[in-house]
C-alpha cells in the first residue's frame, strides 16, 4: 500500500511538472521564432511528444492564454503578448460610451465603447494601446480571457413595447431580458440579473431576472442591490448563531473573573452616540503625582471568540461591521455585539484594559495592559456630556452623571493636553464633514444633516488614539507579529499636483525635498480663514494615501505617530479582535518564539483580508448614502440652495450643500460659451472670463435626481446665470 501511495503522489507531481515544462517550451519556441506568430498546429508539434499527451498541451496553452502571456491571432496563429505590446488586465468600470481597464502592472487604459468587445466589469482581458486623444493611456480590448461575475444589478425600463435592463455598474446600454427565464418584475423595479448570453457589444447581451428588490424609486431597494452586488454577508450561518447563543446563555460568571484585575470599584463609563448598542469602549481618568492615568477598557471579545472557531471564521470573512442609513450589518451576532460583549451600564463585563500614564503635557510616560472586569457606571451620550461641559445641562442630565461628575472635567483637561500635543507634532488638521441621514418610519430619507462633532467626541477620539498607540508600542517592543494601522506618505504624483494647485490658487507652497506632515499643516494654515481654504482643504485631503492594515509598523502619516494600531473596537473590526488575541498571549507569558510561530501567518492574513473588507465596507456605505441623499432630494426638486464647489472636472463641477448633499452642475447647463478646464481648480469661459473654481459659493437649483444611481443634478439658478 505504501508503494501505491508513493506512486500516486509522484504521478501528480509529474503531471504538474509536464504542464510547466510545456509552458516553458511554448514561450521558448515563440521567442525563438523569427516571425511575430506561429501556426498553432506547428507550435503543438514542436512542444509535445506522444508521451506528454495533447491534454497536457491544451492545459498548458490555456493557462498561458488566461495569464495573458500568449494570444491567438487570425488564421489560428499564436503570438507572445509581449512581442505585440499587448497587456493582460481587468475591466474596472464602464459608462454608457466608454470603459476603463487596468493592466496587471497597474496602468489604467481608457477604452472607447466601440473597442470594448462587450466586456463587463471584472472580466480578464487583453489590451492593446491605440493612439491617444488626451495624452492618457488609451486602448482597445482584443480578447476576453476570462469572464468575471455574470451577475449585475440594474433597473427595469419599458421601451417601445419591450422590457429592458439598464445596468448599474456596467454600460448603461439597454440589455434584452429573457422574460420566460425570469422572475416576475415590473417597470421601474430594481433587480439582480444574470447574463445568459454574451454578444460582442453590451447591447447584444441577454439577461434573466433572478431577484427583485423593489421599486428603484426607493433608496432601501437600491441599498439592497448595493449590498448584493458587493457580496455583503447578510445572514449568519446557523453554526455561528448556535455558538453565539451558547455563549450568551452562559452569561458572565464569577469564575470568569479568575486571573483578572477587578476594576469594578473604578469610576469607569462609556461615551457613545445615543443610538449605539454595541458599546465596546469605556474610559476612566485619575490624577497621579506626575500627571494623569488614563484607563481605556475594551470589551474582551477574544475571550468569547476563540481562534478558528466558527464565530472567528465568520468575523474574519466579514472583517468589519457595515453601517448605512439607520441599519448595521454587524461583524458579530447581536448576542455578542449588543449583548454579552457590550459594556452596558451596571453589568459586569470582561475587558482588556490599557492604563497609560501621561505627564502634565500629555506625553506618554508608561503603559501597561491587563485582563480585567469592569462595571460601567453609566451609558454616556455625546450630546449630554457636551451639555455638561458647556454648562447647558439640565438637572436630569446632571443627576444621570452624578457618579462620574468628578471625572468629566478631568477628562476634558487631559483631552486638551492631548490635542495640544497633536498640534505640536504638526498633525494636519483636515476638515471633513460626515453625513447624518434621518430615516422616517416609512423607511424613506426625510432629512440630511452634517454630523455635529462636539468636545466629548474629541475627548473619546484622543483617548482611543492614545490606547491605540500604546498597543502598537507594546508589539514593536516585543518584536512579535501584529496587525498595525498604517498610513503612508502621499504618492509623489499627488504631492506634485497639490503643489501646482497651490500655485494656480495664487498661494505659496512650502519648499521640501520630502513631503512631511508639517508641510501639509503649513499649506492648510496658509489658507485657513481665507476664501481659498475649502479648496485647499479638499486638495490636501485628496492628496493623502489611504490608510490600511499591515504587519509592518511603518507609522501613521496623518497622525504623525511612529506606532499605531486599531485596538479599541473588537466588536466591529477584526484587526482589533486579532491584536487582542495576540496581547492576551503576551500577558499569559508566552515567549517571542512561540508568538512568532503562532501568529506570523495569522497576522498577515488578518491584515490583508481586513484591508479588503474595509474597502468593500466604505464602498457600500458611500453608495448607499448616495441613494438615500438622492431620495431625500426628490422632495426638493426645483428649490434653490446656496452651495460650494467641491470638485471641478472637464464636464462640469460638483457643488455641495451645507448639509453635505452634493450634486453635479454639468457643463452643458452653464451659460453658453467655450470653457477651459484648469485641472483640478477651475472651469473658465474663454471670452467672458467667468470662472467656476474650487471653494466658490454658487446658487443652484435641484433639477433632477436618480435614486437608482444615487445621483443629483443641479443647475445654476436664474440669478446666478
Amino acid at each position: 500500500m505504501a508503494n501505491k501511495k508513493s506512486t500516486k503522489k509522484n504521478f501528480k507531481t509529474s503531471s504538474a511538472d509536464v504542464i510547466e515544462s510545456i509552458k516553458n517550451k511554448i514561450v521558448t519556441f515563440l521567442n525563438a521564432n523569427g516571425k511575430s506568430s506561429m501556426p498553432l498546429n506547428q507550435l503543438e508539434t514542436k512542444c509535445r511528444s506522444k508521451k506528454e499527451g495533447r491534454e497536457n498541451f491544451i492545459k498548458a496553452f490555456d493557462e498561458l492564454r488566461t495569464d495573458g502571456v500568449i494570444m491567438m491571432r487570425k488564421g489560428m496563429k499564436v503570438a507572445l503578448c509581449s512581442r505585440l505590446n499587448v497587456y493582460a488586465g481587468t475591466v474596472s468600470r464602464l459608462s454608457r460610451t466608454f470603459g476603463f481597464a487596468v493592466t496587471d502592472d497597474g496602468v489604467e487604459y481608457f477604452i472607447p465603447g466601440k473597442c470594448m468587445l462587450g466586456a463587463m466589469p471584472q472580466d480578464r482581458v487583453l489590451i492593446a494601446a491605440i493612439p491617444s486623444r488626451t495624452g492618457e493611456p488609451e486602448g482597445e480590448i482584443l480578447d476576453i480571457l476570462k469572464f468575471g461575475s455574470n451577475q449585475l444589478t440594474g433597473k427595469i425600463e419599458f421601451v417601445d413595447g419591450r422590457y429592458y435592463l439598464v445596468p448599474d455598474t456596467a454600460a448603461k446600454n439597454h440589455m434584452t431580458i429573457s422574460v420566460n427565464e425570469s422572475l416576475p418584475f415590473k417597470n421601474g423595479d430594481k433587480v439582480l440579473a444574470e447574463i445568459v448570453y454574451r454578444g460582442r457589444r453590451h447591447s447584444e447581451h441577454k439577461v434573466k431576472i433572478i431577484l427583485v428588490f423593489g421599486s428603484s424609486e426607493y433608496a432601501s431597494s437600491c441599498a439592497a442591490s448595493v449590498l448584493m452586488i458587493h457580496g455583503a454577508p447578510m445572514e449568519f450561518p446557523s453554526d455561528v448563531l448556535k455558538e453565539a447563543e451558547k455563549i450568551s446563555e452562559g452569561g458572565v460568571q464569577e469564575y470568569c473573573f479568575n486571573n483578572r484585575e477587578d476594576l469594578r470599584d473604578l469610576n469607569i463609563f462609556t461615551i457613545d452616540s445615543a443610538e449605539s448598542k454595541d458599546l465596546d469602549d469605556a474610559v476612566s481618568v485619575e490624577r497621579i503625582e506626575k500627571g494623569y492615568r488614563l484607563g481605556v477598557h475594551i470589551a474582551d471579545v477574544s475571550h468569547y471568540v476563540k481562534g478558528n472557531s466558527e464565530l472567528d471564521k465568520e468575523a474574519l470573512r466579514r472583517g468589519t461591521s457595515i453601517y448605512y442609513a439607520d441599519k448595521v450589518i454587524p461583524m458579530l451576532p447581536k448576542e455578542l455585539s449588543n449583548g454579552i460583549c457590550s459594556l452596558n451600564p451596571n453589568e459586569n463585563r470582561l475587558t482588556l484594559s490599557a492604563f497609560i500614564d501621561l505627564d502634565e503635557d500629555g506625553e506618554m510616560l508608561s503603559y501597561r495592559f491587563c485582563k480585567s472586569v469592569i462595571c460601567s457606571r453609566v451609558k454616556g451620550v455625546y450630546k449630554e456630556i457636551n451639555a455638561i461641559l458647556d454648562g447647558s445641562a439640565d438637572a436630569e442630565i446632571l443627576e444621570k452623571y452624578s457618579a462620574v461628575s468628578g471625572e468629566i472635567p478631568l477628562m476634558n483637561e487631559l483631552a486638551d493636553k492631548l490635542i495640544a500635543k497633536k498640534k505640536r507634532r504638526h498633525a494636519p488638521e483636515i476638515e471633513t464633514a460626515e453625513s447624518k441621514l434621518i430615516i422616517g418610519e416609512d423607511g424613506i430619507c426625510c432629512g440630511v444633516a452634517a454630523r455635529e462633532r462636539g468636545k466629548s467626541e474629541c475627548i473619546i477620539e484622543e483617548f482611543m488614539l492614545t490606547a491605540n498607540e500604546a498597543a502598537a508600542k507594546l508589539a514593536k517592543e516585543k518584536q512579535i507579529p501584529f496587525v498595525y494601522r498604517i498610513h503612508e506618505a502621499p504618492p509623489e504624483e499627488k504631492v506634485q499636483n497639490l503643489s501646482s494647485t497651490m500655485v494656480k490658487l495664487g498661494l505659496s507652497c512650502p519648499h521640501f525635498n520630502e513631503f512631511k506632515p508639517v508641510h501639509a499643516t503649513e499649506i492648510l494654515n496658509s489658507a485657513r480663514g481665507t476664501d481659498k481654504f475649502e479648496a485647499v482643504n479638499i486638495m490636501v485631503l485628496r492628496s493623502m494615501a489611504k490608510a490600511k492594515y499591515s504587519t509592518e509598523p511603518v507609522g501613521h502619516f496623518g497622525l504623525v505617530l511612529d506606532d499605531y494600531a486599531h485596538f479599541t473596537s473588537p466588536i466591529r473590526r477584526y484587526p482589533d479582535l486579532a491584536i487582542h488575541r495576540i496581547i492576551t498571549d503576551i500577558l499569559a507569558g508566552y515567549n517571542e518564539q512561540w508568538l512568532n510561530k503562532r501568529y506570523g501567518g495569522f497576522a498577515v492574513n488578518a491584515a490583508e483580508r481586513s484591508s479588503a473588507a474595509e474597502v468593500r465596507a466604505v464602498a457600500i456605505e458611500r453608495e448607499c448614502e448616495d441613494c438615500y441623499k438622492a431620495e431625500y432630494m426628490k422632495a426638493h426638486i426645483g428649490e434653490s440652495f446656496t452651495a460650494k464647489i467641491s470638485s471641478v472636472t472637464e464636464f462640469g463641477f460638483y457643488a455641495e450643500l451645507p448639509n453635505t448633499v452634493e450634486g453635479l452642475v454639468h457643463i452643458r447647463t452653464l451659460p453658453e460659451g467655450e470653457y477651459d478646464y484648469s485641472e483640478p481648480v477651475s472651469l473658465t469661459e474663454k471670452f467672458s472670463g467667468v470662472s467656476y473654481s474650487l471653494g466658490d459659493t454658487v446658487q443652484v437649483l435641484c433639477s433632477a435626481v436618480n435614486v437608482s444611481e444615487g445621483t443629483i443634478d443641479f443647475v445654476l439658478d436664474d440669478e446666478e446665470e
